[in-house]
Parts: structure tokens; C-alpha cells; sequence
């Protein structure tokens, strides 16, 4: 944001549906800070409250983690499908695809659907109970500010079965950039969920952390990914089968 607030962040493709949205830093910003405020405001979400989000890789996921990360929210990403493995009181962020499976979890106090449409859409039917998050999230600021309380060593992030604190998910992602030699200029494709830790370092928080900008692809089309690694200027890839690195998760180009 401070260095250039209209250079691209995150670039979304799903194949299936032909779909490709852009957004901004400053875009991005507005997104997350519409969604913090529209959890703490409408669903009286406190530092430490837990959020489920079954949802996709998606740039909505991404905006959602920030979201809950910027509240000081303990953000836990499972697959749509399930199951949430999550006791006890919490937020659902669910995927309209997967809300009927939501519905009557004891332990949801609140279900929000999201249509995922690319454009930002509303649900195509809302089921009793649950919130359209594409309708009341419009209502909100673009401006956040945190609670007090809300510090670096609180629970943030829990995904296959391992809890990070704030601090520890930045030191991680930090680590990852570097490992990576991922930089302002770098472009990263990746196809991974958001429900491993993995998936959430290379897909939102190494480059976050290095500057660079992201790629989310889902219902990867093969034949399309020659042509898109030219025309977005890709770097690296990340997730892509037959073009990772055998050494690990990551490849560069060039």
C-alpha cells in the first residue's frame, strides 16, 4: 500500500467458469477492511473469536484470513466440503456450494455464504439463518481499526492441526519469502488450498511478505497455463502438477 497502492496484489482465474478478476492493493485493503468491520459489527467478533472458513482458493479466502487476522480472529480454512473439525462457538464463513451441509451445526453461531461470484455477487438463493456476505459487507467502512488487545502473540492461524500466533505465521511467511527469493518484482501462480499451511504461505503470505504479487488459480485448465504464465509475467509457480520443483513446493522460471 505504501508503495504503490494501484499496482496489481492478487489476480484470481478459475477455469471451469472462464473467470479472471484483478485486485489492487489498495482494492484488496478496502475488501479486508470492509470484512473485519463487518465481524466485529455485525457479528460481535472479539480478539480470539474462532472463524471457519470452508471455502476455496479464492481471492475471497484470501481477503476473509486477512480479515480475521486484522481482528485479532483465530482463522481456521477447511475444504467447502468439510468436515470443519472445529468445537465450540464460531464464525462460518461457508461457500454457497456447501452451505446446505452448514446448516443446524450446533456450534456455528453464525453462517455467512459466499456466492464467490466473480464479480461479487450475491447468493443465488439465502437460506434461512444465514447472512449473504456480497450484501452485507457493502454496508461496511473502508477503513479498519483494530481493538487494542489485538497484538502479535495471539492465536491467528489454525490449520492441520497446528496453531500459529500472529507473530509466528509473519516469522513463517517471512522465512518462506526468503527461501523462495520471492521479491517486489516476483510473480507467483499457485494452486493450492488455503486449507494447509502451505497453501496459505504461498498463497497470500510469502508474497505479502516480499512484496511481490499472486496469482490464485483454480479448476486449473492445462492448456491455458502456457499461455497465462507468459501473459501475467509468472516467476514462480506453486501447487502446478508437472511444474513444481521435485525439491519442494516452488518453482522459478526463468
Amino acid at each position: 500500500m505504501a508503495e504503490d497502492p494501484s499496482r496489481p496484489f492478487v489476480t484470481f482465474y478459475d477455469d471451469a467458469k472462464g473467470e479472471r478478476v484483478e485486485l489492487s492493493a489498495k482494492t484488496f485493503d478496502n475488501w479486508v477492511a470492509k470484512t473485519a468491520n463487518l465481524l466485529v459489527d455485525d457479528f460481535a467478533a472479539e480478539p480470539g473469536t474462532r472463524v471457519v472458513l470452508a471455502l476455496p482458493q479464492h481471492w475471497q479466502t484470501a481477503v476473509w484470513l486477512m480479515a480475521c487476522w486484522s481482528a485479532g480472529l483465530v482463522a481456521r480454512p477447511v475444504e467447502p466440503g468439510g468436515p470443519f473439525e472445529a468445537e465450540g462457538p464460531y464464525i462460518l464463513a461457508v461457500a454457497e456450494e456447501a452451505i446446505g451441509g452448514a446448516l443446524g451445526d450446533p456450534d456455528a453461531e453464525e453462517v455467512v455464504g459466499l456466492s464467490l461470484h466473480a464479480l461479487g455477487g450475491p447468493l443465488a438463493d439465502c437460506p434461512p439463518g444465514v447472512s449473504d456476505y456480497a450484501v452485507e459487507v457493502r454496508a461496511h467502512g473502508d477503513r479498519f481499526v483494530p481493538d487494542p488487545a489485538v497484538t502479535p502473540d495471539l492465536p491467528a492461524l489454525n490449520v492441520t492441526k497446528t496453531t500459529l500466533t500472529a507473530a509466528a505465521l509473519v516469522a513463517e511467511a517471512r522465512d518462506t519469502a526468503g527461501r523462495w527469493e520471492l521479491d517486489a518484482n516476483s510473480r507467483v501462480l499457485v494452486d493450492m488450498s488455503f486449507a494447509t499451511l502451505d497453501g496459505v504461505l504461498a498463497g497470500l503470505m510469502a508474497p505479502l511478505a516480499s512484496g511481490a504479487s499472486v496469482i490464485i488459480q483454480r479448476n486449473s485448465n492445462e492448456t491455458a497455463l502456457e499461455r497465462r504464465v507468459s501473459v501475467e509475467h509468472v516467476t514462480a509457480v506453486a501447487g502446478l502438477n508437472g511444474w513444481n520443483d521435485p525439491s519442494g513446493s516452488l518453482r522459478r522460471l526463468g
